[in-house]
């Protein structure tokens, strides 16, 4: 086989967003599971909308990832000469020819025929005028409107258009400007692109990219027209989905692998495996594997896809990812084996890097604010002799656990106090929280010093209520 070259052509007119960030995962799969290159390239001839601020989001997004390319970026706005050159050379070959019909001719003639029931088209008025380039003319292929255009798709099998349903459409505008698929057909063949997996929305493009193919006898590459990502209501995907662009995704907490691997399973699975590292991926990544059913987007179980990485990612790992949620802490003043101890106490419990930052806060911070309702309901008068034991009984001991919870409950009992109100009220001492991780995880990382100097506040805050 040879070398497989695929691409990721974005238009920079917007933020990369779910269904883009998955065409383009599936073109770096399919590249790497075949030893392959993926080519990334700007379709940004629409300039009006297309942003440099666009631009650099989206590579920003597909760094962020861990989707690389093998070449560019290209931009089409750079390579206008190159289509040119092509435009000229089918001109020459007859295979193309010029029109100067204005767009208010072409707009008359559309209605005329929709009046008549039939399909608007190009009548062919500048067909045999044997015109040259000039001002407001544009380049229209030649088609010959008999027979099939047919195409095999990777998912679909065989596809066939009657050629008769295609009129000589415009491949190079009035300004010198190159339409999108003229542009798209230089591209790919420029680029030795062998594979095009794209969204099905593309299929009725197809027979007239494969036209300009054939008009310039060159061999058209492979397609895979992918279903599209719909929301869970069956409508396509949007904001009202809970759709957001990927960098979004980013700045809420999610992690790469999670975005990833959710990407991978809209539409494509291998048997009942539910989370793929991004090397498990690559290796069973099959492009014939896709579904040929819209995928639907599920905003809960990506966040459910988000938890499992958080849980199954290593301490040093998630710390790298957390700094950008933490910026408020001074972070430099604890050791980086503190900061990951206090990360393997929450990260079961969080489903996002945001949730995780929230949940160990308390870890960062000289004194804790205590919860005002806790406050109200375990800071009460009765336990203030139960924290100041529990202090004295960590001043004098070495923490174990077993044994520590043995004196908790012994104290319980000895003060006819629920054990509940107790840990409650030594929770909210050292947290500030009513919910936390567990007590005897909370003092082993936060040390006996810095325990014994909450209880110390908390008894304080009772006495001066009290």
């Amino acid at each position: 086989m040879a070398e497989v070259i695929t691409r990721f052509p974005p238009s920079p007119t917007g933020h990369l967003h779910l269904g883009g960030a998955r065409t383009a995962l599936f073109n770096w799969l399919y590249a790497r599971h075949h030893g392959g290159r993926l080519v990334l390239r700007f379709e940004d001839t629409d300039r009006e909308r297309s942003k440099k601020e666009y631009v650099e989001s989206i590579l920003e997004a597909l760094k962020w990832l861990g989707l690389d390319w093998d070449e560019g970026p290209y931009f089409q706005t750079e390579r206008l000469e190159l289509y040119q050159k092509y435009a000229r050379k089918l001109f020459e070959e007859g295979k193309a020819y010029y029109c100067e019909c204005t767009k208010e001719e072409l707009e008359t003639k559309r209605k005329q025929m929709l009046e008549k029931g039939l399909k608007p088209r190009y009548d062919g008025t500048c067909r045999e005028k044997g015109l040259g380039p000039g001002e407001g003319r544009a380049l229209r292929l030649r088609v010959e409107a008999v027979g099939e255009v047919v195409f095999e798709d990777l998912l679909r099998g065989k596809i066939s258009f009657p050629a008769e349903e295609i009129d000589d459409f415009i491949i190079m505008r009035s300004d010198g400007t190159p339409t999108y698929h003229f542009a798209v057909v230089i591209d790919d063949f420029t680029m030795g692109v062998t594979h095009v997996i794209r969204g099905d929305d593309h299929i009725s493009n197809t027979p007239k990219q494969i036209l300009i193919y054939q008009a310039l006898g060159i061999e058209p590459p492979r397609f895979a027209h992918i279903p599209m990502v719909l929301g869970r209501d069956g409508a396509r995907l949007s904001k009202r989905h809970g759709a957001r662009s990927i960098l979004e995704y980013r700045d809420e907490g999610y992690l790469p692998e999670a975005l990833v691997n959710y990407l991978a399973k809209l539409g494509w699975g291998y048997g009942d495996q539910e989370y793929f590292t991004v090397e498990e991926l690559i290796k069973l990544f099959d492009i014939k594997d896709v579904n040929l059913s819209p995928a639907r987007f599920d905003p809960d179980k990506l966040l459910a896809v988000n938890a499992y990485w958080i849980r199954n990612s290593d301490a040093s790992y998630l710390l790298s990812q957390l700094k950008p949620f933490l910026k408020e802490y001074e972070l430099d003043k604890f050791s980086e084996d503190y900061l990951k101890a206090a990360i393997e106490t929450v990260k079961t419990r969080a489903k996002t890097l945001v949730e995780m930052a929230k949940m160990m806060d308390f870890y960062l911070v000289e004194e804790v604010e205590y919860d005002e309702k806790g406050e109200k309901k375990f800071f009460v008068k009765e336990v203030l002799p139960a924290l100041e034991k529990i202090k004295a009984y960590l001043e004098e001991k070495e923490l174990e656990e077993k044994e520590f919870e043995a004196f908790l409950r012994g104290l319980a009992e000895e003060m006819g106090l629920k054990l509940k109100l107790i840990a409650q009220a030594m929770r909210l001492a050292l947290t500030g929280k009513t919910v936390s991780p567990g007590l005897f995880e909370i003092i082993k990382v936060l040390g006996k010093e810095r325990v014994i100097k909450r209880i110390q506040k908390a008894i304080n805050f009772i006495k001066a209520r009290n």
